[in-house]
Parts: structure tokens; C-alpha cells; sequence
């Protein structure tokens, strides 16, 4: 699992994201990176497979950067970002385990056309003012959740619209960004942050209700 050992390796290599001391700091990269994400990741799936009823599946990011059109042609991503969820569901369970922060959310990573019609028909209707209660309530209770893609509301919805803030969003992620890193460290981890994820349990439950 992860240790302090894992967020120190991030630290280095943050300072030294070249190919070359990656390749010289390559058994630090599967010890302290690789098996404890890759232990995490099974773990945490196992808990939250007991909590949701259903299986779940898991993305686990690559360290490698595309930079193929990137101003910043640093190889490597000096943070470890999982995700999970249920096969088929809208919004997954997202880890993000930087240099100096651990950070735990819920959301998608890009509505597609038909979710994306689906998502403004939803926010328009009565069901968006629950999903609009929702999220002030998960805000109220310091989480963080994504600014909207958009600076506009869209057509052929009004300017003033009520929800025009959710309209906006072309993809919603909300996230928590309080926990310490040592949260994530330990045996313990998957079962304690697992639970933690509860919190945005509502947001998903709308979700899972609609799309």
C-alpha cells in the first residue's frame, strides 16, 4: 500500500522528470509507485464492490505524459490518479495522490453528445433543482467541485436561467481536497477512504437514478 515512501519518490521525481533518472530510479518507481497502486487500487475496488452491490472496474493513469502537443515536455506525471466505477455508470470514484496532497472526488471526465443532451434536459427539468440542492449542499460542506466548460449558457436555454451554472458543465466532478496524505497510507486506507467516499453518495445517486 502506500507509504511515505511513495510521496517522497513523487517529490524526486518532480525535481528530476528526465528519462535518464527515471530509468537509473526505476526499482523506486515499482516499489514505492507501481505495486502500492496497483494494491490500492484491487483493495479499494474490493470495498467499494461490497458498499455499490455491483462490480466495479478500474483506470489506472499512466505515469507517462502525452506531450505530443504539450508546451511542457516533461516525460512523466509526478502524482498517481486512479479511478473506479460501477460498469457502465456515468461518474467514477477518483483518487488523485499528488507530491503533497491526497485528494479524493466523484464525477466524469467529459459528458459525450447524448449524455451531454441528456445532462441539459435533466438540469432544465424539476429533477435539476434537486440536483442543484445536491450540490450546494456538497459545496456547503467544503467540497470543491470543477468550474463549468462554458462562460455561457448554452441554446437554447435563457441567459438568467435559474441552473445556469449546472448548464454550463460539460462534464461535473466534485471533490475533496481536505484529508491529510496520511489518509492514504496503510492497510487501513482503502476501507477508510472508501467510506469517505460517501460523502458525494447523493450526487451519485442522482446520477444513477437518470443516465
Amino acid at each position: 500500500m502506500f507509504d511515505p515512501q511513495t510521496n517522497a519518490y513523487l517529490a524526486d521525481l518532480a525535481a528530476n522528470n528526465t528519462r535518464d533518472w527515471f530509468t537509473a530510479n526505476r526499482a523506486r518507481y515499482e516499489a514505492h509507485y507501481l505495486a502500492p497502486a496497483k494494491a490500492f487500487a484491487d483493495a479499494f475496488a474490493a470495498q467499494m464492490e461490497r458498499r455499490s452491490g455491483a462490480p466495479v472496474d478500474i483506470r489506472l493513469f499512466r505515469i507517462h505524459r502525452d506531450v505530443r502537443f504539450a508546451r511542457d515536455k516533461t516525460p512523466y506525471n509526478p502524482h498517481i490518479h486512479i479511478a473506479w466505477r460501477n460498469p457502465g455508470a456515468a461518474l467514477w470514484w477518483m483518487l488523485g495522490l499528488e507530491v503533497e496532497a491526497l485528494v479524493i472526488g466523484l464525477g466524469c471526465f467529459g459528458f459525450d453528445k447524448d449524455r451531454l443532451d441528456h445532462w441539459r434536459r435533466l438540469v432544465d427539468s424539476p429533477a435539476g433543482a434537486e440536483l442543484k440542492a445536491i450540490t450546494q449542499g456538497l459545496t456547503g460542506a467544503g467540497m470543491r467541485i470543477d468550474p463549468p466548460s462554458l462562460k455561457r449558457v448554452p441554446a437554447p436555454y435563457d441567459k438568467d436561467h435559474q441552473r445556469g451554472n449546472l448548464l454550463r458543465h460539460k462534464e461535473l466532478a466534485v471533490w475533496n481536497d481536505a484529508l491529510p496524505l496520511s489518509a492514504a497510507y496503510g492497510d487501513q486506507a482503502p476501507a477508510f477512504l472508501a467510506a469517505e467516499m460517501n460523502r458525494f453518495e447523493p450526487l451519485r445517486q442522482w446520477f444513477r437514478a437518470r443516465f
